[in-house]
Formats: structure tokens, C-alpha cells, sequence
């Protein structure tokens, strides 16, 4: 029989605090989008936690309260902002470089509120993001030495806040790619890795271990390796910390995981994927040196694999050719410009093709991202839910899961799941979408 019990949660009182590993186009993007929306300016558009709803219980029951009014999210008259950046512009000259958002709309009418939110230094080395140099940078005798400035920087801001809870999201740059290896298998070969400065550790690794080791829950939006391996797996199980990522789920790869399922769906065959981006903001500058670039592959090329399951289907998708290219242009700005091109094929082979040009805004898209990770992980950790969150990979790119158990990228699965969980703590029934009592003369 399922159990309807509820979860006991620890109830959203105080002030949130949100630190941003980075204080670029996402996070800047982000922060001035809550004040406008708190001063009544704005709507969250893109926000599930501020707009969507959940079904409870039957069709017929017509209970579809806002997620907002269901489970106890933090108010965002409650967050308070912070950020790590190498560059040390407030949030205020961050949004007028980044020029995602209408100088004249949404930036100078909350020009004191984002003047207010300075970066602290960070623990940044040009090794890992090449295209980048930073001068607001962290200096410490080893990379077990910047950990303790991060954790030093994590309880003065919640000191000097008044926070309650803290959140730690990476809205920063793609790092180079790295493959785990020994000093990611266990805390004590970890630690170690950082005190003789182990270039397998990258400064995302640091900000990881940092939060966890202050109780605070950590949400990781680019494709980097960070909180992805046995050792920060383990810690955050022995801290009771919840994590995830990995890469934020924005424009191309959310429409990937829209149209794969759609053609397993139908048992329609895909011949080819071919994808391309153009964008200019930092991110594609950072993703023009290979090594970054590489990061990011990995992360967008395992999606079909992944949906499509070759390894079942081989008829169908067992020849498939998946290609993904990422170009710098810096004339389009924040303003990314995905193509792809599909060939699939239908009944008796019949060769069909799918065009999609997607003129997508990249921090607009994942501005409400970073408000919703960071509302529902604090939710995680008010719930006792620690380690790994993949109930949230409907947020990622490259979803983090258990060790041994491949992730669910299919995006309504992905929904679904997440729903199904937040029934799961208010103690609400599960939704199956079975629907047979309708038909039947059982009970309705």
C-alpha cells in the first residue's frame, strides 16, 4: 500500500542566502531578474517554482495548486545575493557588459540594489579557462589553502547577512576537460591532491568541497567534472549535503531532449544529427580554446545516446552520426543561434529531415534555472535529502546519478520525475497517467 505520509521539513525561515561561482551574464541575469520581479516590475517567466503547478490526485479532483503554494520553497522577498568572479565588477557593471537585459528597463531602475553586490575574490587559475584573465583572484600557498578562503568567505556572508540557509550555484566558465582519476577517489587521496596542488583539481572542485564542508548544498550549471566523482559523492553523504548538476539545460540540448524521445517514441530511425551554435558572450569565448570545448562536448554529445539507447534499437539509431559544433562570434552577443539538422528515417527507410533554428537567448534562458536550483536544493536539505539529487536532472544537461545507473535525460520523463517527488514529500499520491479507473466501473 503507498505510503502518504509526508516528509518532515524543516520550515523556509530566514533569509536564503545564493552565492554564484561566477558574477557573468548568467548570475548577473538572474539577480536583477528576482529584484525586478520583488519590486513588481517583471514576471518570472521560465520559473517553474514561481509559476508552474502540480497536479494532486485525479483529473476529476481539480486540485492544481502553484509549486510555490505546495511544498515550502523560500520566498524570494528572502534571498540574498553574493558571488565569487575574477572580474571585479559588481553586478550592476557586470549586467551593462554582459548587455543581456535593457539598460534603461531592468538594469538602471535597480541600479543601487546591483551596485550592492560586489565579487569576491576568486580562486581562479588561467590553466582551466584559457580564454579568461582574471585580477580579483584568491592567492594561498596551495589549493587546500584557497578552499579555506572559500569556506572563510562562505561563513562571513552568512554571518554579515544574517542568512539562515546557504546555496552555492556555479554559474561560471567552462573548465578544461578532465578525465577522474586517483585524487577523485576517495576524501583522504583528495585532500591530499590539494595541499601538493594536483592539476586535476580544478578551482570548481574547490568551491564543491568548500561548500560541503560548511553544510551547504551545492548545484553545478556548467559540464565540468566538480562534484561528479567518488570522493565529493562521498562527502557530501557524510556532511548530509545534497548536490547535482551538471550543465545548465538551456537552448539546443533542451530541444535535443524534446525531439529524441519523440522519435523513439514513434520507432522513427535518426540517420544523422548534425548541431552547430554561434554565440558571443564570455561563454563562447571560453568555449573557443578546445580544451573547454571538449568539456562541453561530452556533456551535449551522451544525450542521444542516452534517449535514443542504440544498444536496443540498433536498426534505428545503431549508425546514427552525431556531430556538435560551438563558434565564437562575437557580433551576436548573449544572443546564441542553434541549428540543427536531422535525418531520420521512416517506414520501409524512407529518408525524412527536421530543421531547427533556434534564436535563443542563453541567460535568459538559464536565469530561472539558477532560481529554481537553488530554491529546490535548499528544499532538498530542508528535507533531509542528501548526496546526489537527480530528481532535479530536469534542469541539466548531463545529469548527475547514482554510480552505476545511467541518468534520464528524456525531458518529461525528467519533469515527471521531479513532480513525482515533490508528491513524495508533501506526502500526495503518485501520478502514473494510467487513468484506467475512468473506463472502468471501479471507483472514480
Amino acid at each position: 500500500m503507498a505510503d502518504h505520509t509526508a516528509r518532515p521539513i524543516a520550515p523556509a525561515k530566514g533569509k536564503l542566502g545564493i552565492l554564484c561561482v561566477g558574477l557573468g551574464a548568467v548570475a548577473s541575469t538572474f539577480m536583477a531578474g528576482v529584484e525586478n520581479v520583488r519590486r513588481g516590475k517583471a514576471k518570472p517567466f521560465g520559473s517553474l517554482t514561481q509559476m508552474g503547478t502540480i497536479r494532486l490526485g485525479k483529473r476529476t479532483d481539480k486540485r492544481v495548486p502553484l509549486i510555490k503554494d505546495f511544498v515550502p520553497l523560500a520566498d524570494l522577498k528572502d534571498l540574498v545575493f553574493g558571488a565569487w568572479d575574477p572580474v571585479p565588477d559588481n553586478a550592476y557593471q557586470a549586467a551593462l557588459t554582459c548587455g543581456v537585459l535593457d539598460k534603461h528597463e531592468h538594469v538602471e531602475p535597480i541600479a543601487d540594489f546591483l551596485k550592492s553586490i560586489a565579487p569576491m575574490p576568486a580562486a581562479f587559475d588561467q590553466y582551466y579557462v584559457k580564454r579568461l584573465h582574471g585580477t580579483n583572484v584568491k592567492r594561498g600557498q596551495n589549493k587546500a589553502d584557497l578552499a579555506e578562503q572559500i569556506r572563510a568567505d562562505i561563513r562571513s556572508f552568512k554571518q554579515t547577512h544574517g542568512c539562515a540557509r546557504m546555496v552555492v550555484v556555479w554559474c561560471a566558465s567552462t573548465e578544461v576537460f578532465i578525465v577522474p582519476g586517483a585524487a577523485h577517489q576517495t576524501l583522504a587521496a583528495f585532500e591530499q591532491a590539494m595541499v601538493n596542488n594536483d592539476p586535476s583539481i580544478a578551482p570548481s572542485m574547490l568551491y564543491a568541497y568548500a561548500a560541503l564542508m560548511e553544510g551547504v548544498p551545492f548545484a553545478n550549471g556548467a559540464p565540468n567534472l566538480t562534484c561528479d566523482f567518488p570522493a565529493i559523492e562521498q562527502l557530501a553523504k557524510d556532511r548530509g549535503v545534497a548536490i547535482g548538476g551538471k550543465d545548465f539545460k538551456t537552448g539546443q540540448t533542451m530541444v535535443k531532449t524534446v525531439l529524441a524521445p519523440m522519435f523513439k517514441a514513434r520507432m522513427l530511425g535518426v540517420a544523422g544529427w548534425y548541431s552547430t551554435n554561434i554565440l558571443g558572450n564570455r561563454d563562447g569565448e571560453v568555449l573557443d580554446d578546445p580544451e573547454s570545448f571538449k568539456t562541453k562536448e561530452e556533456s551535449k554529445l551522451g544525450v542521444l545516446d542516452y534517449i535514443l539507447q542504440p544498444d536496443l534499437y540498433p536498426e534505428l539509431y545503431g549508425q546514427l552520426y552525431h556531430k556538435v559544433r560551438i563558434n565564437y562570434y562575437p557580433p551576436r552577443g548573449d544572443n546564441k543561434e542553434g541549428w540543427d539538422n536531422i535525418d531520420i528515417f521512416g517506414w520501409l527507410g524512407y529518408p525524412m529531415q527536421i530543421k531547427v533554428d533556434f534564436l535563443c537567448r542563453d541567460s535568459i534562458l538559464a536565469a530561472p534555472l539558477v532560481l529554481d536550483l537553488a530554491l529546490f536544493f535548499d528544499l532538498a536539505q530542508r528535507s533531509g535529502m542528501i548526496g546526489i539529487q537527480e530528481w532535479l536532472s530536469f534542469y541539466f544537461k548531463s545529469p548527475q546519478s547514482a554510480p552505476g545507473l545511467y541518468p534520464e535525460h528524456d525531458l518529461f520523463i525528467q519533469q515527471t520525475k521531479m513532480k513525482n517527488t515533490l508528491r513524495y514529500l508533501m506526502g500526495e499520491e503518485q501520478i502514473t497517467h494510467l487513468g484506467v479507473e475512468y473506463y472502468t466501473d471501479g471507483e472514480k
